[in-house]
């Protein structure tokens, strides 16, 4: 492992100075492993990225892991993962410590209140930038606005979001004009790794209820896996659709009837500390789904300062678990799984439904956090409409990167405290 040790400088550097999401990640590993070390070519980071697409979780994680598994199998790639994730973890598993000790001693938290809307504001244009990119005929339109509705309608449902996936995906599969099968597919595929995958889902699916249902002493540990793992099975198109899920989860969802009526002790945050770290995982560098540490630790911190550190850590291993186990399992067929058809055809619903979850999420997320105060009159929901609108048209520009909006979003939360 000496000789790599120089690679692995280059990934911790990388993991410390790349912002800007998935989009800046990529243009990063092209200058640093492509250009700069050689590590691979232009076309082999295309076609990596390009293959991470196809499947669900953290695509810039899984490039990346692909990098250092191209350079020294599977020990250097999950020593790169270990690396590239460890800074972005830190610092988010961290921020619920702080907003715990913030919250315990009275602490005006009014610095972080335009963090909120902000976060919105990233959905939003996230939304509009896939948009454009998904949805372009006639049945992908239909996918999206169907999604956008029963997502808006049923939000509180925690199956919507699979179920929405699950029949995009077999709806476009129903014509072959526009992902025609070309060639003979081949007859055989190992799909014996991906039982492992598979195996965790549902074991940790069983386990999770089972623990509830009998109320298990360390019930709520299991139950942080399972969510996270989930969320890093489902999710297609990165953190701006995890965000949505998770508030749905742990926001959302505690407030239901039926999960009030049946009095379960299930795992839940307050939606502007939701926000709150939705809206500064954007000002670090590092991958988005490291919002699974602060998840974590925020669901757990009613248990005590140990077990806190424990939902960080369940937090970030089970978020991220899932899309290594299906980088590195489906990677060595993937040469295979290219001369499907219906892998594509799926994609193809799968995505345009992605858009109609995040239409939906965000129109839900604005009724939920500040239309009705807008109706109201209430100066703070105008000021907070103000910083939607202006996110998005910062990000729309292309002027101004991620995490300076997010200072700024600080900045002006802090020389407003007691304004509103």
């Amino acid at each position: 492992m000496f000789r790599h040790i120089p690679f692995l400088r280059a990934v911790f550097w990388h993991s410390i100075t790349a912002f800007g999401g998935p989009q800046g990640h990529m243009g990063m590993m092209m200058k640093t492993f492509v250009h700069r070390r050689k590590d691979l070519t232009e076309l082999e980071l295309i076609e990596y990225n390009g293959f991470c697409q196809l499947l669900p979780g953290a695509s810039s994680t899984q490039t990346l892991t692909l990098i250092g598994y191209k350079r020294g199998g599977i020990p250097l790639a999950l020593l790169t993962l270990l690396i590239w994730i460890l800074p972005a973890s830190t610092i988010m598993g961290g921020l619920s410590f702080l907003l715990n000790y913030l919250s315990i001693n009275n602490a005006q938290l009014g610095v972080f209140k335009f963090i909120q809307p902000m976060a919105i504001g990233f959905i939003a244009y996230s939304t509009f930038r896939i948009f454009g990119i998904a949805v372009h005929n006639t049945i992908t339109r239909v996918i999206m606005a169907l999604a956008t509705v029963a997502t808006f309608l049923a939000f509180k449902t925690p199956w919507i979001f699979p179920g929405l996936i699950l029949v995009a995906g077999i709806i476009t599969n129903f014509s072959d004009r526009r992902h025609p099968q070309k060639g003979i597919p081949p007859k055989k595929i190992k799909w014996g790794n991906i039982l492992i995958f598979l195996a965790v889902f549902g074991i940790a699916g069983y386990l999770s209820e089972t623990a509830t249902r009998k109320n298990w002493q360390n019930r709520k540990s299991i139950n942080l896996f399972e969510n996270a793992y989930r969320f890093g099975s489902l999710v297609f198109g990165g953190g701006d659709v995890l965000m949505p899920l998770m508030y749905e989860q742990y926001v959302t969802r505690p407030n239901t009837k039926v999960v009030q009526n049946s009095k379960r002790d299930v795992l839940q945050m307050n939606k502007a500390d939701f926000l709150t770290g939705s809206g500064m995982v954007r000002a670090i560098p590092g991958p988005v789904f490291s919002i699974g540490s602060f998840a974590g630790g925020m669901v757990m911190r009613d248990a005590g300062f140990a077990h806190q550190i424990l939902g960080c850590v369940i937090g970030t291993i089970a978020i991220f678990l899932p899309s290594v186990l299906l980088v590195l399992f489906f990677f060595p067929v993937w040469h295979n799984l290219k001369k499907y058809a219906v892998i594509y055809r799926s994609l193809e619903g799968i995505n345009a439904a992605v858009v109609g979850i995040m239409t939906g999420a965000t129109f839900y997320l604005i009724k939920d956090n500040f239309l009705f105060a807008l109706f109201n009159g209430e100066s703070i929901a105008f000021a907070d409409v103000f910083i939607v609108a202006a996110t998005f048209l910062l990000l729309r520009t292309n002027r101004i990167p991620a995490p300076y909006i997010v200072i700024g979003c600080l900045l002006l939360g802090w020389l407003t405290q007691g304004s509103f």
